[in-house]
């Protein structure tokens, strides 16, 4: 398949299974003889499923029994916003309901963590607090430390003190210094006889210096000493709360500071995120707002233009031999559902083929010749911009003379602006292709063929006088079957160019002869119809 401007649902389908290809896209499966296949898509080897979805997608067949894909609302919606020109708005409505979905997406992880949060904000609001309310100093702990092993010992330190500072001062016979100042009395008067002596007196005079500060120190050391009970136990409970808070954080005794300033930057960014989502939670409120103001303006469009749709087709329905037919485009709003990328709307085709029955959806209609020229009143008012290849099967059952013509017209229209098979056994049909085919079942016994063969200008002569004549061919049907072919020129509406200028897009192995070829086994010859192919055509 030629894709030279794919369709936005083949070039999304195309990117999500990672297929390249620059405009083309080959389709093949290899049955072996052990029965087992292989499908590939642009010689990458893919699962059959694949195969299945781009077929549903590349070819939309329209005929009894088929997969028809007019009937799913995907479809009804496009055809409908394609008919309108509103392929411009509904990318806009599907911009806005990816907004409104990343945000509601944000919204709701937030609020998910918030749920935890608030139990979170609490505790470290506590753990905060009390860590704020300990007011731990650089240093504290060793201090503290140290205070609380002298208050345990103060008796024996005291007792120490009182002791070294008798022996230093307190004790006048007996003190260091008051030997040392008797040392310094008896040499000041001998110093005068030997000079010798001098240098002693200075170091002698420092000892008792030093002497008195060291007492002096005792002194104060011991008043130190003398405290109440009440500041060991002020240690005691200082020091346990610490503690406690080492063991509550688990950490050491000294990270606690450290500690408290992680728990700071915690409890800011878990307050920053209650702003957040209420920050969020206005941008998507006012996301919701723009996304509805799209979808009302896209669905009051698209009430207009169903409208006029329903009137367009059910005027060509008229003209394709089903009288009394009536064509209806419902678009119901679901205002308070929520958003969806195409809107608020679901749509929905209903049709009726006999006078005083009430429409029903695509889906229900039962006749399938009746189903596939609906189809194709459909896909002519639409333009069929959204799909590749079409393929009709029973479109002109139960018509004939100027009906058949008129379907044979519309196809032509069709096949314009999209590529079209059609199988077909009336001559009216038939001589509208730009192009023909001659599918011939042939057996002899014990095997069958299906052959499957272009035919030139002078053989479309040939075939169409056979389909009006019979097996005896007549000149009076030849020269019928020319005017056909030359009248089939002259009609107006889409252009259509010459046959000649268009190559057959049709092999023996492509896949819309074997679609056909399922489609009426039991015909013994059948002619396929196909209009000029449109970008995307089988090759």
């Amino acid at each position: 398949f030629e894709l030279s401007q794919p369709a936005h649902e083949l070039q999304q389908w195309l990117e999500e299974q990672s297929v390249s290809g620059a405009g083309e896209l080959t389709v093949r499966r290899v049955v072996g003889a052990d029965g087992r296949s292989r499908a590939y898509l642009n010689g990458q080897a893919v699962p059959v499923q694949l195969l299945r979805e781009a077929g549903n997608i590349l070819i939309d067949i329209h005929g009894q029994h088929e997969f028809q894909s007019l009937t799913r609302s995907a479809t009804q919606r496009a055809l409908l916003d394609g008919y309108g020109s509103l392929t411009g708005l509904t990318t806009q409505v599907g911009s806005a309901h990816r907004v409104w979905l990343e945000l509601l997406n944000r919204t709701l992880e937030l609020e998910s963590k918030a749920r935890d949060r608030d139990t979170r904000l609490e505790l470290l609001r506590y753990q905060a607090q009390e860590l704020q309310a300990l007011q731990l100093k650089a240093g504290e702990i060793d201090a503290l430390g140290e205070e609380r092993a002298r208050l345990a010992n103060r008796g024996r330190l005291a007792q120490g003190a009182q002791t070294a500072l008798a022996e230093l001062y307190e004790n006048e016979a007996a003190s260091a210094h008051a030997g040392v100042s008797r040392a310094l009395q008896a040499l000041r008067g001998l110093a005068a006889l030997d000079g010798k002596l001098a240098v002693v007196l200075p170091m002698l005079e420092e000892a008792s210096i030093q002497v008195r500060e060291a007492a002096r120190e005792l002194e104060r050391y011991r008043e130190t000493l003398d405290v109440d009970a009440a500041r060991q136990d002020e240690v005691e409970r200082r020091l346990a709360a610490i503690e406690e808070l080492s063991r509550k954080h688990r950490v050491a005794a000294p990270e606690l500071p450290e500690r408290a300033r992680q728990l700071g930057v915690e409890l800011q960014a878990l307050e920053r995120a209650e702003l957040d989502l209420a920050l969020v939670r206005t941008e998507l409120a006012a996301a919701l707002q723009s996304y509805r103001a799209l979808a009302q303006e896209l669905s009051g469009k698209r009430e207009r233009a169903a409208h006029t749709l329903a009137r367009d087709i059910t005027a060509r329905v008229q003209t394709l031999g089903i009288s009394g037919g009536r064509f209806e485009a419902d678009v119901t709003q679901h205002g308070n559902a929520e958003p969806t990328e195409h809107g608020i709307d679901s749509i929905e085709f209903r049709v009726t083929a006999n006078p005083g029955q009430p429409p029903r959806a695509l889906a229900k209609v039962a006749s399938g010749g009746e189903l596939a020229r609906l189809s194709l009143a459909v896909q002519v008012a639409c333009s069929a911009d959204a799909t590749r290849c079409m393929v009709f099967d029973e479109v002109d059952a139960g018509i004939g003379g100027a009906v058949a013509e008129i379907v044979g017209r519309e196809l032509r229209a069709l096949g314009a602006g999209a590529q079209v098979l059609c199988v077909t056994h009336l001559p009216q049909v038939a001589c509208q292709a730009h192009h023909q085919l001659r599918v011939t079942k042939l057996t002899d016994g014990r095997t069958t063929r299906i052959t499957v063969s272009e035919l030139s200008a002078k053989d479309r002569v040939e075939e169409l006088a056979r389909m009006l004549g019979g097996i005896e061919v007549s000149g009076k049907a030849r020269e019928h079957a020319r005017e056909m072919l030359h009248a089939a020129t002259l009609v107006p509406g889409k252009a259509v160019r010459g046959e000649a200028d268009h190559a057959p897009p049709v092999s023996g192995e492509t896949t819309p002869v074997a679609t056909l070829r399922g489609v009426a086994p039991s015909a013994e010859d059948e002619t396929v119809r196909q209009p000029r192919p449109p970008a995307a055509r089988g090759r």
